[in-house]
């Protein structure tokens, strides 16, 4: 099949890759336009707009989906489908455009965790299973009929990176089962019950900043599920220390006072038990291990975080 695929984020690397292997041909990738970063403002494309670079692909960075020139170009490719995968929301003028339409691949198991950040809500959640789904896209968002669903195990390790490259990895393959049968004819879908639905909203900056008082289990989910990027912080002597993975330890401190410090652990106190920080980075530093950390680090027993 002709396909024109769609995403941003490395994410979505894998099923562009897969797609690139197999008898189907990508005659065009779509995502975000050149944009500015850092310091120096140095221009960049996003993880899939350079992959397609590299790879002598048709890259196409549209500013506006709705733009008449876009939608017009998009025909004249003449793609038998469109696959989305972590991009963003396709209006209805070119969903139909393709002659089987436009499949996504969302990283839960639909109806739960519509949204943008499916991934860091189950992580956050505390909960034990995830997955994938590919679904019919339609006009609201994360709505439409399920072609595949598989579950996926969540590891007490993981964080937002090794669980979404598990996640992207399945999805990969499970894309180019659901475009054969598609193309044999022996696709099956099924509406979602919209009875079961969640939410996974956009993180925002102003949920970054960790909350002492809420239980140690409740920190340690919400710190692994922004792991790495964009990372939950608290505050130590008016400077951001970003933390990316801790441990939930039994005992008791005061909320957000270190309790115990030694050159390999350091303890804080929370609503009900006690946080181990594990790996850290003190703003303007590189991201290291605690005992590196606590090597040049003025922590001390007592002093208060937050």
């Amino acid at each position: 099949m002709r396909v024109v695929f769609m995403g941003n984020p490395s994410f979505a690397i894998p099923t562009l890759k897969a797609l690139m292997q197999s008898d189907h041909d990508v005659v065009a990738v779509v995502s975000n336009p050149i944009k500015c970063i850092g310091r120096n403002n140095k221009k960049s494309l996003t993880p899939i707009g350079s992959f397609a670079v590299k790879n002598n692909l048709n890259n196409i960075n549209p500013e506006s989906l709705k733009s008449e020139s876009f939608r017009n170009k998009l025909v004249l490719i003449k793609a038998d489908i469109f696959i989305v995968v972590a991009y963003k929301i396709l209006p209805s003028s070119l969903i139909n455009i393709p002659k089987y339409g436009s499949l996504n691949l969302h990283a839960s198991l639909l109806p739960k965790y519509r949204g943008a950040g499916p991934i860091q809500w189950a992580l956050m959640n505390g909960d034990n299973i995830t997955g994938i789904t590919i679904f019919q896209i339609k006009k609201r968002v994360d709505t439409g009929n399920i072609l595949f669903q598989k579950k996926v195990n969540i590891k007490v390790d993981d964080n937002m990176q090794t669980l979404g490259m598990r996640l992207c990895t399945i999805g990969a393959h499970s894309m180019l089962s659901v475009l054969k049968d598609i193309k044999n004819d022996s696709i099956k879908s099924y509406p979602q019950n919209s009875e079961e639905m969640t939410l996974a909203p956009k993180i925002t900056k102003e949920m970054l900043l960790i909350n002492w008082s809420w239980t140690a289990k409740k920190i340690h989910n919400w710190i692994r599920g922004l792991s790495p990027y964009p990372g939950m912080h608290t505050l130590f002597k008016n400077k951001k220390v970003r933390i990316f993975k801790t441990k939930v330890i039994k005992g008791s401190g005061e909320k957000g006072v270190i309790v115990s410090l030694n050159k390999e652990n350091c303890l804080i106190g929370t609503g009900d038990q006690l946080i181990s920080i594990l790996e850290l980075q003190l703003e303007g530093k590189k991201k290291m291990n605690i005992s590196e950390f606590l090597m040049g680090a003025n922590f001390s027993k007592g002093s208060t975080l937050g």
